[in-house]
């Protein structure tokens, strides 16, 4: 904690060198990413809390560290001490970050935030926010000029993902951007989200947890096509690889040279989302800023014959690894040995004995008890849970395989069972299913099929936090827009080749966690007088627990659902399994 407040001092004396009273620093990287290398964690350096969300603020006599729910507990062990304040986003009681620093500082004094590590979006959104009560948001790094001696950034060797295993070369990517760019009115276009350009390039890597993406900039026009990134990863196949799909490779940062010189007159499509502010400011004033989504952001979004062929073969080895831990989980938890901590490594290792396994997809969610009420709760040695068999674990996992990423949640009784358990998860169970089962017309939004996943809960007056669906990459990150299924807006409609998880829970602080979770592809459904309707193709292949269904909450339709789904379960996974595994994998799936 000595250290934490050390750096809070080098901190604050480089705030008064640039005459500044505050300073914001996020969690993010200058790709907006949700993983992001050592080199960037400035939120975690300077406060030595290392949650995946949350904003710390400095001020010359204070500081405070803002987060969700998720980390309270985390956020409150880890701030012990160090001089920062736990700021409990939510809570009545608790200002939201602005309207802290609107309280806390004097009209006309200057707040400063690294550029790199927000978006030209949320960077004009601060600022005229903060403007509205005297105060000046100023780009400053006062972050590099503090942390002197920062982990360097990955310089290990990328790899190319051949067109085999993508469906389309990076010749014809490109062209479909460019494409794009007419439509647009655009002359060029600047990315900046790693899972963007590796889509874009058929490039991955490992410069980042979870995600097999790369760190680089990229611009596009009609003629050219530059990748910059740091040319110590390279190597003489991959350097080849991208001059023979015409792309010409810079140094990381001399894209910002390639900005500043952009002819003046020139259309420059912007994704403020993501595009940091600091490339932003420096495209020329004189340049026609076009700001909407990225043209790679939408077409990544659809998932071309050969992607959801690799996606379904992934699904078949999730589905073995699943089916021997789960195996292995049952002969083993009346032992009293197995923790939190040790189930999830047990998982990862049954995962990586499947072929072209790469990681994880994300850190296993492993809640037993009450830890599975935790939303996004993540087992270390001070939380680390013995399992027993008289309560029920959720555990949230995912691996990246070279053909697709999977991210499947199952919730499963360790023993004795509670009446309330069982109604808690059938009603889970029945979203789930309402949403998996749904048909909707072409230019269906989320936000209107999420009402399906609530329903049988919001009857009884009982709701969930977070989303029902995100979307998902193939072999890429495990979270992928822009379509999601949520209650708030999202204009982006459901389309074909689309995936997207289907995720209802149910959380009774301090007791249990139950959510469901599948991965589902939208695809053609029947066409009539009234329009082409779209359907879910159900793609993970694993049984949902039996034991813990009361059968009479649900109606034949939602039985039916559940007895084909287990049927395709095991039709498809008994072939990879031995008699042993054969024989509980139909134990598992026998129809109700």
């Amino acid at each position: 904690m000595n250290r934490i407040q050390q750096r809070l001092g080098v901190f604050r004396d480089e705030m008064r060198k640039a005459g500044v009273a505050a300073c914001i620093i996020p969690g993010t990287d200058p790709h907006a990413s949700e993983y992001i290398a050592d080199y960037w964690k400035e939120r975690e350096w300077i406060s030595g809390f290392d949650g995946s969300a949350g904003t710390a603020v400095v001020t010359l006599h204070e500081a405070g560290l803002w987060t969700d729910s998720r980390y309270f507990l985390q956020g409150t062990e880890q701030l012990k001490g160090t001089g920062f304040e736990l700021m409990k986003m939510g809570l009545p009681e608790t200002p939201d970050m602005l309207s802290w620093l609107n309280q806390v500082l004097k009209p006309g004094e200057k707040v400063a935030v690294n550029p790199q590590m927000f978006s030209l979006n949320s960077y004009a959104s601060m600022e005229k926010e903060l403007s509205m009560n005297g105060l000046q948001l100023i780009s400053a790094d006062i972050p590099a000029a503090a942390w002197t001696d920062r982990t360097p950034l990955p310089t290990d060797p990328f790899f190319v993902f051949s067109a085999e295993k993508a469906g389309r070369t990076c010749a014809e990517k490109i062209q479909s951007v460019r494409n794009e760019l007419q439509k647009a009115h655009a002359d060029v276009v600047v990315m900046s989200a790693l899972d963007d350009i590796a889509w874009l390039f058929n490039i991955r890597g490992r410069d980042v947890a979870y995600n097999p993406v790369v760190i680089a900039y990229a611009m596009l026009d009609a003629k050219n096509c530059v990748l910059y990134l740091d040319d110590r990863k390279l190597t003489d196949d991959t350097a080849a690889y991208l001059a023979g799909e015409n792309v010409t490779v810079k140094p990381y940062l001399s894209v910002y040279d390639d900005l500043r010189a952009l002819p003046l007159q020139n259309k420059v499509l912007v994704d403020g989302a993501k595009l940091n502010q600091s490339l932003y400011e420096a495209i020329p004033k004189s340049c026609t800023k076009i700001n909407q989504m990225s043209p790679v952001f939408k077409l990544k979004a659809i998932k071309n014959e050969v992607e959801l062929a690799g996606i379904r073969q992934a699904m078949l080895k999730d589905g073995v690894a699943l089916t021997r831990f789960f195996m292995w989980l049952e002969a083993n938890v009346a032992s009293g040995t197995l923790t939190e901590v040790g189930i999830a490594e047990k998982l990862a290792g049954f995962r990586a004995d499947q072929g072209d396994f790469f990681g994880e997809s994300f850190g296993t969610i492993a809640g037993f008890a009450g830890h599975g009420a935790i939303v996004h709760y993540r087992a270390d040695a001070a939380s680390d849970a013995s399992l027993t068999t008289d309560n029920i674990l959720l555990l949230d996992s995912g691996g990246q395989y070279l053909q697709g990423t999977t991210d499947i949640t199952r919730t499963v009784t360790l023993g004795n069972t509670t009446g309330q358990q069982k109604t808690d998860f059938t009603l889970v169970l029945k979203g789930h299913i309402g949403l998996g089962s749904a048909k909707f017309p072409v230019g269906t939004r989320g936000s209107q099929l999420d009402i399906l996943a609530r329903k049988a809960m919001w009857d009884l007056g009982i709701n969930y936090g977070h989303g029902t669906g995100h979307g998902i990459g193939h072999f890429l990150n495990v979270h992928e827009g822009p379509q999601s299924i949520r209650m708030e807006e999202n204009p982006i409609t459901l389309q074909p080749g689309m995936i997207l998880s289907n995720e209802p829970g149910l959380y009774r602080s301090n007791q249990y966690g139950i959510r469901t979770e599948n991965l589902v592809r939208v695809r053609e459904s029947v066409a009539t007088e009234f329009g082409q309707f779209l359907e879910f193709e159900t793609l993970t292949l694993f049984p949902i627990d039996k034991n813990l269904i009361d059968q009479s909450m649900l109606t034949q339709q939602e039985l039916n659902w559940l007895n084909n789904y287990h049927q395709e379960v095991y039709d498809k996974l008994a072939p990879m399994l031995i008699a042993d595994e054969q024989a509980w994998l139909r134990n598992k799936t026998s129809a109700l």
